[in-house]
């Protein structure tokens, strides 16, 4: 189905997307792009998916840009020179949808707006877009002979993938300030130290640990409190005053409270698993 990717989702709806260039390892390029891109608005948005593990092929996560390509290795159309507001007047238009816009963001923001649990397994080394794409997703396992690299500085190029927005909201702005600075290849132990993975684990152990904390987020859980939660908490950690947090659960609440949270509370008042009947392709707007 995919030249650079596998895709698997097992009975209780956890999607295993794996990257898939191991004599590469795992490199992005192009087509890559494309098709994470695919995958996160189309495959990852079925219902029956209820979480997705994402990890790679091989001894690595991904190497980062394949840089071996002719021409603009990023893809970008060299003959534009747009002023910033021409920019964001017609960023999504052609020619500067294809042409400006960076790649790795366009997966990044499609990662975020998926209303549904998303574990990055990163199993070896994952170098730039490598690493600022696993930043959108909600919590990073890391195997023990991972290594992580914000080596942008190197390149003479900038972090990308929407990472200026995700990594100081993870680790902090002085934390983020000094790998970018650096440019230098975190181990497993740093990463961690840095709180930039949720917890380490021997290479045979990373998946089934990814699995089993996919399954303990979906199993008896509502597809739409779920979405609903994930959107609040990424949007009101960026409020700008509580306010702002307090019109969004209330709305969140409501919905909720008259859909799958009358099934929550008959299972909680009967001692029984519950039946939630809620799509998460069916989410209400809070916003």
């Amino acid at each position: 189905m995919y030249e650079t990717l596998t895709w698997h989702v097992d009975d209780d709806g956890i999607a295993t997307l794996t990257l898939h260039r191991p004599d590469a390892l795992n490199a992005f390029d192009l087509t890559m792009a494309r098709e994470l891109l695919e995958v996160f608005l189309t495959d990852a948005r079925d219902d029956a998916v209820r979480a997705v593990v994402v990890t790679g092929s091989g001894r690595a996560f991904c190497a980062g840009m394949d840089l071996s390509a002719e021409g603009n290795v990023f893809g970008l159309d060299e003959s534009l020179s747009p002023t910033p507001e021409e920019f964001r007047a017609a960023y999504d238009e052609q020619p500067f949808a294809d042409g400006i816009r960076d790649t790795g963001g366009k997966i990044t923001l499609a990662i975020h707006a998926l209303p549904k649990p998303v574990i990055a397994a990163i199993n070896g080394p994952a170098v730039g877009i490598g690493a600022t794409m696993t930043l959108a997703m909600d919590l990073r396992l890391a195997s023990t002979k991972a290594r992580i690299g914000f080596v942008f500085g190197r390149l003479g190029i900038v972090p990308e993938a929407c990472s200026s927005w995700f990594l100081p909201r993870i680790v902090g702005i002085q934390q983020a300030l000094e790998w970018v600075y650096s440019a230098d290849v975190l181990t497993a132990e740093q990463a961690l130290a840095g709180r930039l993975v949720r917890s380490l684990h021997e290479p045979e152990d990373l998946l089934p640990a990814a699995y089993e904390l996919a399954r303990s987020f979906v199993t008896d859980r509502s597809p739409v409190a779920l979405g609903l939660a994930k959107q609040l908490l990424y949007r009101n950690s960026a409020a700008a005053e509580p306010l702002e947090a307090h019109l969004t659960d209330s709305l969140a609440m409501f919905w909720t409270s008259i859909g799958d949270g009358k099934e929550g509370v008959a299972a909680f008042l009967e001692k029984r698993a519950p039946q939630f009947t809620g799509k998460a392709s069916e989410l209400p707007r809070i916003v």
